[in-house]
């Protein structure tokens, strides 16, 4: 599976060139960069109402109900800061090319982080405070992306921007769900707990995290997944947690660990840990695809995954109980309980000192 999108998202890469978010005639000889900088600051201009605002930023996605949970988290968070003005941006240069394109529904079109602070910037609008709230779920590959987008703004990396503003505006930086080892990590699991206790003790609870590859795992923020695990199993050994891009937490490895638990049989109820149920949870998770073969089984790549094969119709051909009535079709910011840890990471940005964006917010361990 992981194959086909890679190689679809190179093509649409290469497509996206000619994508733009509000081209018209008369915009024939700008470039896309002009073109979304103004619908971005016309945007910002129109809607400004307070001095200060928020930004969060998603990786993005180009499902219904991924725009329906990013649009309530917008709602919701516009509730909990009275005082802000509240904006989401998308990280992914592919979700937004997508997006624009009417990949999987209506054309919507989103933009990335750098406009939007731009936008912040603008004479005319130049807020007081900006905080940057990541909605990513690790520390790692997509986190350090939203900490490079703030300090190329902090730095003035256009050269377009007012020196003696950007030298003065209050900038703060959420951090991700699980930023901490300890609190967060502890939170998240309890609150998980509460919610799918009734699941878990009917069967295992299987929870499809994203990961980093080796090669971009960010701070070792892949940990964060076997931590997470370890928490949860506290309250139940049941729980599981696994990735479609962490090596050696596969759900071929999720397996090997349930049945080394003894868990051979029964309902397996799968999960998306991340903030939104888009492509990997609708497709790697709970999809149809399956490369079963009824004489030797599953293939193996070299990493020990298996490929272009779902986990509902993997963990289904083990033998266990795994079918559409058991996938939990819900991403992490549908959930208010979860939610609330990245509003608690937003409130701690705000009551703290301004970003020190050289050292950023980089996790300890």
């Amino acid at each position: 599976m992981k194959i086909k999108t890679l190689l679809l998202a190179m093509l649409t890469i290469m497509a996206g060139l000619s994508f733009t978010a509000c081209s018209d005639d008369d915009d024939d000889n700008e470039s896309n960069y002009v073109i979304y900088q103004k619908a971005v600051s016309n945007t910002v201009k129109s809607q400004k109402k307070h001095n200060k605002a928020i930004l969060l930023v998603a990786f993005g996605s180009t499902w219904q109900q991924a725009y329906d949970a990013f649009d309530s988290t917008i709602d919701a968070y516009k509730q909990q800061f009275p005082d802000y003005d509240v904006f989401l941006s998308f990280s992914s240069a592919i979700c937004i090319n997508y997006a624009a394109a009417g990949e999987n529904v209506e054309p919507r079109h989103f933009y990335a982080p750098n406009y939007w602070l731009n936008a912040f910037a603008a004479d005319g609008v130049k807020y007081d405070e900006i905080v940057v709230q990541s909605l990513q779920v690790i520390p790692g590959e997509e986190y350090t992306r939203v900490i490079n987008y703030i300090k190329d703004f902090a730095n003035n990396h256009n050269g377009d921007l007012d020196d003696a503003y950007l030298a003065n505006v209050k900038l703060k930086l959420g951090v991700p769900l699980l930023q901490d080892a300890d609190a967060d990590v502890a939170a998240v699991a309890k609150e998980l707990n509460t919610l799918y206790k009734d699941k878990v003790a009917k069967g295992v609870v299987a929870f499809m995290g994203h990961g980093n590859p080796d090669s971009y795992d960010t701070y070792k923020a892949n940990v964060r997944y076997t931590q997470l695990e370890t928490a949860l199993q506290k309250y139940n050994k049941k729980y599981f947690v696994g990735t479609v891009d962490m090596k050696d937490n596969f759900k071929t490895n999720v397996l090997e660990r349930m049945q080394k638990a003894g868990i051979k049989s029964g309902t397996v109820y799968c999960h998306p840990l991340m903030s939104i149920d888009g492509d990997h949870g609708h497709k790697d998770m709970a999809g149809d695809d399956d490369t079963w073969d009824e004489k030797n089984g599953y293939e193996v790549n070299d990493e020990g995954e298996v490929e272009d094969t779902s986990w509902k119709n993997f963990f289904s051909h083990y033998g266990y109980t795994c079918d559409d009535s058991t996938m939990i079709e819900k991403g992490l910011l549908e959930l208010p309980t979860i939610l609330n840890i990245w509003m608690k990471h937003t409130k701690e940005a705000i009551a703290g000192e301004p970003l020190d964006y050289y050292h950023s917010k980089n996790p300890e361990e």
